[in-house]
């Protein structure tokens, strides 16, 4: 008998029968087909215009956007060991991920609720330390922490904002609900790739966008640019975008969004501090700045504070920061936010500062430094991701079941050394999306990083950055280690009240 995803392929499709022949939706969740081959909510509606499109527009569709990405210099830089760089073209998939109108509204609502908190969580360890005090977190865990930095005790930032844009990483597991992977508040990345990878689609799809009620998510780097002239007193303040420079993986997003928003794409070399004030070199002389969109890391931003060799910084910078002569976004000292173990605190945080539940929960999360935890990760680690707490990209993980025993007896050495750098999670198997695989479609694992704004008042980019795992079987999606991205479209009401046509 034919499942009925073969009979929906085969009753309402001609060219659909080729493109979905591999289509397999097997023990994961499939974001296009339930297990019984029913198309989900936010699916019709594109699979019926696929139906007119064909495989060889679709294919000759997805060329197209990658020569777009070439003339467009869409590119990231990823780095070796050996220090050596390789700049790539981020791979990109035609086929978009589209998240329904209800499931965006819990996630946009967990997203405001998680980053309230973590601004909350940030003011208060740097200030009163209440939640320390309380021992709802142990003191130690910050104080070892890579990302806390003894240097901003007693900081105000102003308007009380520490993480002002926020890359909080979600996924939808098999079980069919969202939970967030990790949050990044220190120099979140990937939004510029959303922003371009909307333009390339809204000109392969114009017709399905447009009936589809996609919302827009164009309005970013505008939005972006009112949370920073918000941070300042000045009536009309001097905005800058401050880079480590050219050879940054993340160059191009730094130029482009400096581009969008009219600011000055700066270099450390080009700001100079006088009397704890920050200028800007320019032909006609020192102009003074009052807003830093930063993109380097904090260790490398005051060469007087933090590393003594740093190049890629301002010396004197910080000391204008702290007398609240420039405000910086992100925050220095909001990295400790990144922190994987602190990760793990996140359900407490929440519940300690806004008195709720957690609206996105996190992945179930061991910590290594306690005992109990450290056992049973040791006993299970064939079975296990074993994550260090500082690190991102991809690197500095071990996931167990695909491990080898060899790999497997290194880290275990690794966390016995140092316990408080681990964590480690059970393997969540991240749902799957149609891509694009030569002439057909395949289920591909992906995860998605929208981006947050704190200004005023938190508000989320509608999508956001869909990296998905080009690889078959793989489940990491990191551009750096073989992913892609993706579209996301977010329609903006119930499938149900959309017109077919």
């Amino acid at each position: 008998m034919p499942t009925k995803l073969e009979e929906f392929v085969g009753f309402f499709f001609g060219q659909m029968q080729t493109i979905l022949k591999n289509y397999k939706t097997e023990s994961f969740f499939d974001e296009m087909f339930t297990p019984d081959g029913d198309v989900r909510p936010g699916y019709h509606i594109f699979l019926s215009k696929l139906e007119n499109i064909g495989i060889k527009e679709l294919r000759q569709k997805h060329q197209a956007a990658d020569k777009a990405y070439i003339s467009m210099g869409i590119t990231f830089n990823v780095y070796h060991e050996e220090g050596t760089g390789t700049e790539r073209t981020l791979p990109f998939d035609i086929i978009p991920r589209i998240i329904p109108f209800e499931e965006w509204q819990i996630i946009d609502r967990g997203l405001i609720q998680r980053v309230t908190a973590i601004n909350c969580f940030i003011q208060d360890i740097y200030n009163k330390k209440l939640i320390l005090k309380d021992k709802v977190i142990p003191p130690e865990i910050i104080q070892t922490s890579p990302g806390y930095l003894e240097a901003c005790e007693g900081i105000h930032p102003p308007k009380g904002r520490w993480a002002h844009i926020s890359g909080i990483d979600i996924i939808k597991h098999s079980d069919g609900l969202y939970y967030v992977l990790e949050d990044n508040c220190r120099v979140p990345s990937g939004v510029s790739y959303v922003l371009e990878n909307r333009e390339i689609m809204k000109r392969a799809f114009p017709l399905v966008f447009e009936q589809m009620h996609v919302r827009p998510i164009y309005d970013y780097p505008i939005k972006l640019l009112e949370m920073l002239d918000y941070l300042s007193e000045m009536q009309d303040p001097n905005i800058v975008v401050l880079t480590p420079g050219i050879y940054n993986s993340a160059y191009f997003e730094h130029s482009f969004l400096a581009q969008q928003m009219g600011a000055e794409l700066v270099e450390g070399r080009d700001l100079v501090v006088e009397n704890d004030y920050c200028y800007m070199r320019t032909t006609k002389g020192l102009e003074r700045v009052d807003v830093i969109y930063r993109r380097i890391d904090d260790e490398f931003l005051d060469p007087k504070v933090f590393r003594k060799d740093s190049v890629l910084g301002v010396p004197g910078l910080f000391n204008a920061f702290r007398k609240g002569h420039v405000a910086i976004a992100n925050a220095p000292g909001t990295g400790v936010a990144d922190d994987k173990v602190i990760y793990a605190y996140m359900p407490d945080i929440i519940k300690y500062y806004l008195q709720e539940d957690p609206i996105l929960p996190n992945v179930p999360t061991y910590l290594c430094w306690r005992d109990k935890d450290f056992n049973y990760v040791i006993n299970n680690i064939h079975k296990m991701v074993v994550k260090t707490a500082n690190q991102s990209g991809g690197y500095g993980m071990l996931m167990g079941p695909s491990s080898t025993e060899e790999e497997r007896k290194t880290f275990i050495k690794q966390i016995k050394a140092n316990k408080r750098n681990y964590i480690a999670q059970p393997v969540m198997y991240l749902s799957r999306v149609p891509t694009l695989v030569g002439d057909h479609l395949e289920g591909r694992h992906v995860d998605l990083r929208p981006f947050v704004l704190y200004g005023n008042s938190p508000t989320v980019m509608p999508g956001g950055l869909s990296r998905v795992a080009l690889k078959k079987g793989s489940l990491v999606v990191n551009s750096s280690q073989g992913g892609g991205s993706k579209d996301t479209w977010v329609l903006s009401q119930p499938e149900s009240e959309l017109h077919y046509a």
